[in-house]
């Protein structure tokens, strides 16, 4: 297993074609599978829902990586640990009882994630980071694929790097919007481990090349 992870989004696929389009991620140099939930209440779109998902995870032999953008997460967590998530993520903005949440996400055996919008401060994390497996920042605002990567990142990644190392946690750090191969580099440098790519892979001419190239990119030392 390689350093840092590459995980196309599912978003970005084509949704008449999603068999082909997981099992193209099953053949590529990619080691998760992200998905992303929508409600149209917490985010102003929907995505997918359970069915899709249980279709999804009959093909993939990727870790799926579920990222719930909805409101009242955790009445969904045993749902979604049945359905095959390995990954559950929430959101911070959508949990009032954080700690409780993530707690019921381990109790199912999935590993606990949660997601901070661009506008979230890392330091709301303080009193959680050593329950979390994962930390998503959004580079882009969520609810839409294919938007624009916000700067802004960078100096977030770093100071929740510091966060991590301060509190000798194990989190990892995923960032989900606008990942391309102009960020990835800088992105890993910072201290990310985990880039989530939809519209760069999906949209491009050679998808299995430029998951190749955005591993490559995320490796180099």
């Amino acid at each position: 297993m390689s350093l840092n992870i590459i995980a196309p989004s599912i978003l970005a696929a084509d949704f008449g074609n999603l068999q082909r389009d997981v099992e193209m991620v099953n053949n590529s140099a990619a080691e998760w599978l992200h998905i992303d939930i929508m409600d149209g209440v917490f985010v102003p779109n929907i995505s997918f829902g359970m069915p899709v998902l249980k279709s999804i995870a009959k093909h993939s032999k990727k870790i799926l990586d579920v990222h719930l953008m909805i409101v009242n997460p955790d009445q969904y967590i045993k749902t979604f640990a049945n359905l095959g998530a390995n990954i559950l993520t929430v959101h911070y903005e959508a949990c009032p009882h954080l700690h409780r949440t993530i707690q019921a996400i381990k109790a199912t055996g999935m590993k606990a994630g949660v997601a901070l919008n661009p506008h979230t401060n890392i330091n709301v994390l303080e009193d959680t980071i050593n329950d979390i497996d994962l930390v998503l920042i959004m580079s882009v605002n969520p609810g839409f694929g294919g938007q624009t990567f916000i700067e802004n990142t960078f100096s977030k990644v770093s100071q929740l790097k510091e966060l991590i190392e301060r509190k000798r946690s194990k989190a990892q750090i995923e960032i989900d919007g606008g990942v391309t191969d102009t960020n990835a580099k800088k992105l890993i440098s910072v201290g990310a481990n985990i880039l989530v790519a939809g519209s760069f892979v999906f949209k491009s001419e050679n998808q299995i090349e430029t998951i190749k190239k955005l591993q490559q990119l995320a490796n180099i030392h």
